[in-house]
Protein backbone atom coordinates (compact mmCIF):
# COMPACT_ATOMS: atom_id res chain seq x y z
CA UNK A 1 0.00 0.00 0.00
CA UNK A 2 1.40 3.39 -1.04
CA UNK A 3 2.16 5.83 1.76
CA UNK A 4 0.04 9.04 1.63
CA UNK A 5 1.90 12.17 0.52
CA UNK A 6 1.51 15.93 0.71
CA UNK A 7 0.34 15.83 -2.93
CA UNK A 8 -2.55 13.55 -1.93
CA UNK A 9 -3.65 15.98 0.75
CA UNK A 10 -3.36 18.95 -1.63
CA UNK A 11 -5.48 17.20 -4.26
CA UNK A 12 -8.24 16.30 -1.79
CA UNK A 13 -8.22 19.75 -0.16
CA UNK A 14 -8.07 21.62 -3.47
CA UNK A 15 -4.99 23.62 -2.44
CA UNK A 16 -1.32 23.79 -3.38
CA UNK A 17 1.38 21.60 -1.82
CA UNK A 18 2.91 24.75 -0.33
CA UNK A 19 -0.36 25.46 1.50
CA UNK A 20 -0.36 21.91 2.88
CA UNK A 21 3.23 22.34 4.09
CA UNK A 22 2.32 25.63 5.80
CA UNK A 23 -0.64 24.00 7.56
CA UNK A 24 1.22 20.87 8.68
CA UNK A 25 4.15 22.86 10.05
CA UNK A 26 2.04 25.50 11.79
CA UNK A 27 3.34 28.31 9.60
CA UNK A 28 1.37 31.40 8.48
CA UNK A 29 0.05 31.58 4.92
CA UNK A 30 -3.29 29.74 5.14
CA UNK A 31 -6.58 30.59 6.80
CA UNK A 32 -7.75 28.91 9.99
CA UNK A 33 -10.51 27.06 8.10
CA UNK A 34 -8.08 25.81 5.43
CA UNK A 35 -5.58 24.69 8.07
CA UNK A 36 -8.25 22.73 9.93
CA UNK A 37 -9.46 21.10 6.70
CA UNK A 38 -5.91 20.08 5.74
CA UNK A 39 -5.17 18.64 9.19
CA UNK A 40 -8.41 16.67 9.15
CA UNK A 41 -7.61 15.19 5.74
CA UNK A 42 -4.07 14.31 6.86
CA UNK A 43 -5.45 12.45 9.85
CA UNK A 44 -8.13 10.73 7.78
CA UNK A 45 -5.72 9.28 5.21
CA UNK A 46 -3.05 8.43 7.80
CA UNK A 47 -0.38 10.87 6.59
CA UNK A 48 2.93 10.79 8.48
CA UNK A 49 5.62 13.42 7.76
CA UNK A 50 8.92 12.23 6.32
CA UNK A 51 11.49 12.53 9.13
CA UNK A 52 14.39 13.06 6.72
CA UNK A 53 12.56 15.86 4.93
CA UNK A 54 11.67 17.48 8.23
CA UNK A 55 15.31 17.30 9.30
CA UNK A 56 16.36 19.13 6.13
CA UNK A 57 13.67 21.77 6.63
CA UNK A 58 13.96 22.32 10.36
CA UNK A 59 17.66 21.51 10.75
CA UNK A 60 16.83 18.82 13.33
CA UNK A 61 16.81 15.05 13.01
CA UNK A 62 14.94 14.39 16.27
CA UNK A 63 17.37 11.50 16.80
CA UNK A 64 20.53 10.79 18.80
CA UNK A 65 23.19 8.23 17.97
CA UNK A 66 25.04 5.55 19.93
CA UNK A 67 27.89 3.55 18.41
CA UNK A 68 29.53 0.74 20.37
CA UNK A 69 32.98 -0.37 19.29
CA UNK A 70 32.99 -3.90 20.69
CA UNK A 71 32.43 -7.37 19.21
CA UNK A 72 28.73 -7.85 18.41
CA UNK A 73 28.60 -11.17 20.28
CA UNK A 74 29.42 -9.44 23.57
CA UNK A 75 26.18 -7.44 23.54
CA UNK A 76 24.04 -10.54 23.73
CA UNK A 77 25.52 -11.45 27.12
CA UNK A 78 26.62 -8.05 28.47
CA UNK A 79 23.84 -6.66 30.70
CA UNK A 80 25.56 -3.27 31.12
CA UNK A 81 24.82 -1.99 27.62
CA UNK A 82 21.27 -3.29 27.61
CA UNK A 83 20.57 -1.45 30.88
CA UNK A 84 22.24 1.70 29.57
CA UNK A 85 20.23 1.64 26.34
CA UNK A 86 16.99 1.05 28.24
CA UNK A 87 17.64 4.16 30.31
CA UNK A 88 18.50 6.26 27.26
CA UNK A 89 15.44 5.05 25.39
CA UNK A 90 13.11 5.69 28.32
CA UNK A 91 14.17 9.34 28.42
CA UNK A 92 14.13 9.90 24.66
CA UNK A 93 10.80 8.18 24.04
CA UNK A 94 9.07 10.61 26.36
CA UNK A 95 10.22 13.45 24.11
CA UNK A 96 9.55 11.67 20.79
CA UNK A 97 13.27 11.41 20.00
CA UNK A 98 14.67 8.33 18.26
CA UNK A 99 17.82 6.44 19.29
CA UNK A 100 19.94 5.45 16.29
CA UNK A 101 22.07 2.53 17.50
CA UNK A 102 24.75 0.59 15.67
CA UNK A 103 28.13 -1.09 16.14
CA UNK A 104 31.55 -0.41 14.65
CA UNK A 105 34.54 -2.63 13.95
CA UNK A 106 37.02 -0.13 15.36
CA UNK A 107 37.43 3.53 16.24
CA UNK A 108 38.17 4.54 12.64
CA UNK A 109 34.83 3.09 11.53
CA UNK A 110 33.09 4.82 14.43
CA UNK A 111 34.58 8.20 13.50
CA UNK A 112 33.55 7.74 9.86
CA UNK A 113 29.96 7.07 11.00
CA UNK A 114 29.99 10.28 13.03
CA UNK A 115 31.03 12.23 9.95
CA UNK A 116 28.34 10.62 7.79
CA UNK A 117 25.59 11.07 10.37
CA UNK A 118 26.43 14.74 10.85
CA UNK A 119 26.78 15.50 7.13
CA UNK A 120 23.47 13.76 6.38
CA UNK A 121 21.71 15.38 9.39
CA UNK A 122 20.70 11.97 10.67
CA UNK A 123 21.35 12.79 14.35
CA UNK A 124 21.37 15.87 16.56
CA UNK A 125 24.11 14.47 18.81
CA UNK A 126 25.74 11.28 20.07
CA UNK A 127 26.54 9.34 23.22
CA UNK A 128 30.20 8.39 23.67
CA UNK A 129 31.02 5.21 25.60
CA UNK A 130 34.26 3.37 26.43
CA UNK A 131 36.33 6.55 26.53
CA UNK A 132 39.97 5.77 25.72
CA UNK A 133 43.22 7.38 26.78
CA UNK A 134 44.15 9.86 24.00
CA UNK A 135 40.75 9.20 22.43
CA UNK A 136 40.68 10.45 18.81
CA UNK A 137 36.88 10.70 18.82
CA UNK A 138 36.94 13.78 21.06
CA UNK A 139 38.91 15.89 18.57
CA UNK A 140 36.64 14.83 15.70
CA UNK A 141 33.47 15.69 17.63
CA UNK A 142 34.95 19.08 18.52
CA UNK A 143 35.89 19.67 14.88
CA UNK A 144 32.35 18.82 13.74
CA UNK A 145 30.78 20.90 16.54
CA UNK A 146 28.63 17.84 17.16
CA UNK A 147 26.80 17.70 20.52
CA UNK A 148 28.05 14.71 22.54
CA UNK A 149 27.78 13.39 26.08
CA UNK A 150 30.30 10.94 27.54
CA UNK A 151 29.08 8.03 29.64
CA UNK A 152 32.18 7.59 31.74
CA UNK A 153 34.97 9.63 33.28
CA UNK A 154 35.32 13.30 32.28
CA UNK A 155 39.11 12.81 32.17
CA UNK A 156 40.38 13.21 28.64
CA UNK A 157 37.12 14.77 27.47
CA UNK A 158 37.08 18.11 29.23
CA UNK A 159 35.19 19.73 26.35
CA UNK A 160 32.28 17.26 26.65
CA UNK A 161 29.86 16.87 29.57
CA UNK A 162 29.95 13.45 31.22
CA UNK A 163 27.91 11.12 33.41
CA UNK A 164 30.45 9.36 35.60
CA UNK A 165 30.88 7.09 38.59
CA UNK A 166 33.50 7.25 41.34
CA UNK A 167 35.63 4.19 40.55
CA UNK A 168 37.72 4.58 43.68
CA UNK A 169 34.62 4.48 45.88
CA UNK A 170 33.69 1.13 44.35
CA UNK A 171 37.18 -0.24 44.86
CA UNK A 172 37.19 0.90 48.49
CA UNK A 173 33.92 -0.96 49.13
CA UNK A 174 35.26 -4.20 47.66
CA UNK A 175 38.72 -4.08 49.22
CA UNK A 176 37.29 -3.14 52.61
CA UNK A 177 34.85 -6.04 52.44
CA UNK A 178 37.55 -8.54 51.49
CA UNK A 179 40.05 -7.26 54.07
CA UNK A 180 37.37 -7.61 56.74
CA UNK A 181 37.01 -11.27 55.79
CA UNK A 182 40.73 -11.85 56.30
CA UNK A 183 41.93 -11.80 52.69
CA UNK A 184 45.53 -10.69 52.21
CA UNK A 185 46.23 -11.69 48.58
CA UNK A 186 43.65 -10.30 46.16
CA UNK A 187 43.48 -9.94 42.40
CA UNK A 188 41.49 -8.03 39.80
CA UNK A 189 40.57 -9.13 36.29
CA UNK A 190 40.17 -5.83 34.46
CA UNK A 191 39.28 -4.72 30.96
CA UNK A 192 41.32 -3.23 28.14
CA UNK A 193 44.09 -0.95 29.52
CA UNK A 194 43.32 1.59 26.78
CA UNK A 195 39.98 2.41 28.43
CA UNK A 196 40.03 5.18 31.00
CA UNK A 197 37.75 3.30 33.40
CA UNK A 198 40.09 0.27 33.35
CA UNK A 199 43.13 2.44 34.01
CA UNK A 200 41.43 4.32 36.84
CA UNK A 201 40.22 1.11 38.49
CA UNK A 202 43.67 -0.49 38.22
CA UNK A 203 45.31 2.51 39.87
CA UNK A 204 42.67 2.69 42.60
CA UNK A 205 42.87 -1.07 43.23
CA UNK A 206 46.65 -0.98 43.69
CA UNK A 207 46.54 2.08 45.92
CA UNK A 208 43.62 1.07 48.13
CA UNK A 209 45.00 -2.46 48.57
CA UNK A 210 48.42 -1.09 49.52
CA UNK A 211 46.85 1.25 52.07
CA UNK A 212 45.07 -1.77 53.58
CA UNK A 213 48.30 -3.77 53.69
CA UNK A 214 47.17 -6.29 51.06
CA UNK A 215 49.09 -7.85 48.17
CA UNK A 216 47.25 -7.06 44.93
CA UNK A 217 47.66 -7.77 41.24
CA UNK A 218 45.62 -6.77 38.18
CA UNK A 219 45.47 -8.64 34.88
CA UNK A 220 43.81 -7.50 31.65
CA UNK A 221 41.01 -9.29 29.80
CA UNK A 222 38.43 -8.38 27.15
CA UNK A 223 35.18 -8.62 29.20
CA UNK A 224 34.21 -11.94 27.61
CA UNK A 225 33.54 -15.21 29.44
CA UNK A 226 36.44 -16.88 27.64
CA UNK A 227 38.99 -14.32 28.83
CA UNK A 228 37.46 -14.25 32.31
CA UNK A 229 37.90 -18.00 32.65
CA UNK A 230 41.41 -17.93 31.18
CA UNK A 231 42.53 -15.17 33.55
CA UNK A 232 41.05 -17.07 36.50
CA UNK A 233 42.93 -20.26 35.63
CA UNK A 234 46.14 -18.28 35.38
CA UNK A 235 45.68 -16.57 38.73
CA UNK A 236 44.56 -19.68 40.65
CA UNK A 237 47.26 -21.79 39.03
CA UNK A 238 50.09 -19.48 40.11
CA UNK A 239 52.59 -20.25 42.88
CA UNK A 240 50.82 -17.84 45.25
CA UNK A 241 47.18 -17.73 44.14
CA UNK A 242 44.89 -14.96 45.38
CA UNK A 243 42.18 -15.80 47.88
CA UNK A 244 39.78 -13.30 46.29
CA UNK A 245 39.25 -11.94 42.77
CA UNK A 246 37.37 -8.81 41.61
CA UNK A 247 36.16 -8.90 37.99
CA UNK A 248 35.39 -5.82 35.91
CA UNK A 249 32.00 -7.16 34.81
CA UNK A 250 29.47 -9.79 35.76
CA UNK A 251 30.12 -11.97 32.70
CA UNK A 252 33.78 -12.50 33.58
CA UNK A 253 32.87 -13.08 37.24
CA UNK A 254 30.41 -15.82 36.31
CA UNK A 255 32.98 -17.42 34.02
CA UNK A 256 35.65 -17.14 36.72
CA UNK A 257 33.40 -18.85 39.24
CA UNK A 258 32.85 -21.74 36.84
CA UNK A 259 36.56 -22.00 36.06
CA UNK A 260 37.45 -22.16 39.76
CA UNK A 261 34.88 -24.87 40.40
CA UNK A 262 36.14 -26.93 37.47
CA UNK A 263 39.64 -26.70 38.96
CA UNK A 264 38.26 -28.18 42.16
CA UNK A 265 38.46 -24.91 44.09
CA UNK A 266 35.31 -24.17 46.04
CA UNK A 267 33.73 -20.73 46.20
CA UNK A 268 34.03 -19.00 48.60
CA UNK A 269 36.18 -21.18 50.90
CA UNK A 270 38.87 -21.62 48.26
CA UNK A 271 38.48 -18.26 46.55
CA UNK A 272 36.03 -15.38 46.96
CA UNK A 273 34.59 -13.74 43.85
CA UNK A 274 33.22 -10.21 43.34
CA UNK A 275 31.72 -8.62 40.20
CA UNK A 276 31.76 -4.96 39.14
CA UNK A 277 28.20 -4.06 38.04
CA UNK A 278 25.39 -6.18 39.43
CA UNK A 279 22.83 -7.97 37.26
CA UNK A 280 20.34 -10.84 37.34
CA UNK A 281 23.19 -13.10 36.23
CA UNK A 282 24.92 -12.59 39.57
CA UNK A 283 21.85 -13.86 41.43
CA UNK A 284 21.02 -16.77 39.14
CA UNK A 285 24.30 -18.68 39.35
CA UNK A 286 25.44 -20.71 42.36
CA UNK A 287 26.77 -19.49 44.60
CA UNK A 288 25.24 -16.08 43.96
CA UNK A 289 27.94 -13.49 43.28
CA UNK A 290 28.72 -10.50 45.49
CA UNK A 291 28.58 -7.42 43.24
CA UNK A 292 28.78 -3.64 43.09
CA UNK A 293 25.32 -2.32 42.29
CA UNK A 294 24.72 0.97 40.48
CA UNK A 295 21.70 2.28 38.62
CA UNK A 296 22.95 1.98 35.04
CA UNK A 297 19.55 2.73 33.52
CA UNK A 298 19.39 5.96 35.54
CA UNK A 299 22.81 6.92 34.18
CA UNK A 300 21.49 6.36 30.66
CA UNK A 301 18.43 8.52 31.34
CA UNK A 302 20.62 11.28 32.77
CA UNK A 303 22.94 11.18 29.75
CA UNK A 304 19.94 11.43 27.41
CA UNK A 305 18.54 14.45 29.28
CA UNK A 306 21.97 16.12 29.13
CA UNK A 307 22.30 15.47 25.40
CA UNK A 308 18.86 17.00 24.78
CA UNK A 309 19.98 20.10 26.66
CA UNK A 310 23.25 20.25 24.74
CA UNK A 311 21.50 19.90 21.36
CA UNK A 312 19.14 22.72 22.39
CA UNK A 313 22.09 25.05 22.95
CA UNK A 314 22.37 24.70 26.72
CA UNK A 315 25.55 23.58 28.51
CA UNK A 316 24.89 20.86 31.11
CA UNK A 317 27.39 20.23 33.89
CA UNK A 318 29.08 16.89 34.54
CA UNK A 319 26.88 14.57 36.57
CA UNK A 320 28.23 12.16 39.19
CA UNK A 321 26.18 9.01 39.71
CA UNK A 322 25.01 7.94 43.14
CA UNK A 323 27.60 6.01 45.13
CA UNK A 324 27.67 2.27 44.38
CA UNK A 325 26.36 -0.27 46.88
CA UNK A 326 28.02 -3.61 47.58
CA UNK A 327 25.47 -6.44 47.41
CA UNK A 328 27.05 -9.13 49.56
CA UNK A 329 26.11 -12.66 48.50
CA UNK A 330 27.43 -16.19 48.94
CA UNK A 331 30.48 -15.90 46.66
CA UNK A 332 32.52 -14.06 49.31
CA UNK A 333 33.47 -15.42 52.68
CA UNK A 334 36.16 -15.79 55.31
CA UNK A 335 39.46 -17.07 53.97
CA UNK A 336 39.46 -20.86 53.90
CA UNK A 337 41.90 -23.58 53.00
CA UNK A 338 42.51 -24.01 49.24
CA UNK A 339 41.02 -27.31 48.15
CA UNK A 340 43.36 -28.20 45.34
CA UNK A 341 46.91 -29.52 45.57
CA UNK A 342 49.70 -27.32 44.24
CA UNK A 343 50.80 -29.99 41.73
CA UNK A 344 47.26 -30.28 40.31
CA UNK A 345 46.87 -26.49 40.25
CA UNK A 346 49.96 -26.04 38.09
CA UNK A 347 48.86 -28.85 35.78
CA UNK A 348 45.36 -27.36 35.28
CA UNK A 349 46.65 -23.87 34.58
CA UNK A 350 49.04 -25.07 31.88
Amino acid sequence: MRRPTIADIAQRAGVTKAAVSFALNGQPGVSVATRERILAIAQEIGFQPNSAARALTAGKAEAFGLIIDRPARTLGIEPFFMQLISGIQAELAGHHVTLLFTMAEDQDAEIEMYRQWWAQRRVDGVFVVDLQVNDRRIGVLEELHMPAVVVGTPLGSASLPAVWQDDRAGVELVVGHLAGLGHRRIARVGGFPRYWHSRLRSAAFAQVAAEAGLDAVSVAADYTAEHGAQATRGLLGSAEPPTAILYDNDVMAAAGLGAAQRMGISVPSGVSIVAWDDSALCELIHPAVTALRRDIAAAGSQAAAMLRDLAAGRRPENFQEAAPVLEVRDSTGVVGVPQIAASRRSRLSA
